[in-house]
């Protein structure tokens, strides 16, 4: 990992605790924790802030031709693949995770091809696209007017589950995966990972895209 990533990497972790969200596996954190604090959510909006300053630093330190050879690197990857032997390692978490939980650890089994660049990751929208696809989950219009996602009537049935998140008197409906939830994704996994999304993002069934409705 490079001066850059070890830095980008530290940055995430900043500005999930900043947003109320536990980095380690994307839960909102209790509203009575020290780490929501509000004077605490200051203090690491600030630090996210001066590691985006040292980022870009060190992104100009990087001579042209180098970028444009690490992104052509970047292109040679390989879409995301994993076999059902990896799979056999996958731990199934009593307790309700995230989407990007879910595909983070789905990740950590094939690490060494992702940090060595040979395969991409697998995102956590291909798993919502795929469910918005198959009719497990839906959009539906939300109390401020925007459209967000929701377990359909047959999503519940295989585990999703809804919780209702309040970050700072912003409320929102953040879908969960239980364990049976978790084990539908594994066993459909190679469907999963055929899944396009367009433009990286999971989309309306009509084609509009809304990233503040993404996880």
């Amino acid at each position: 990992m490079t001066e850059l990533e070890k830095i980008a990497y530290a940055k995430s972790f900043i500005d999930k605790l900043a947003n109320g969200i536990n980095p380690l596996d994307d839960t909102p954190i209790p509203k009575g924790d020290i780490a929501n604090n509000v004077r605490l959510s200051r203090c690491f909006f600030y630090v996210s802030s001066i590691l985006q300053r040292e980022i870009d630093r060190e992104r100009r330190k990087v001579p042209k031709e180098k970028r444009k050879v690490a992104k052509e690197k970047k292109q040679e990857r390989l879409p995301f693949t994993i076999t059902q032997e990896q799979l056999k390692d996958f731990g199934y978490s009593p307790n309700p995770l995230s989407a990007t939980a879910v595909a983070r650890k789905i990740n950590w089994l094939v690490r060494d091809d992702i940090e060595q660049k040979k395969i991409e990751s697998l995102s956590y929208r291909k798993i919502t696209q795929w469910l918005l696809n198959i009719g497990m989950i839906e959009y539906r219009e939300w109390e401020d007017g925007k459209m967000k996602r929701f377990p359909t009537e047959e999503g519940e049935k295989i585990g999703l589950v809804l919780a209702d998140w309040d970050n700072y008197g912003r409320r929102a409906p953040v879908i969960y995966y239980t364990e049976d939830a978790q084990r539908f994704i594994i066993d459909n996994i190679d469907a999963v990972i055929a899944t396009e999304v367009i433009k990286g993002k999971t989309s309306y069934p009509w084609g509009v895209n809304n990233e503040e409705a993404d996880d």
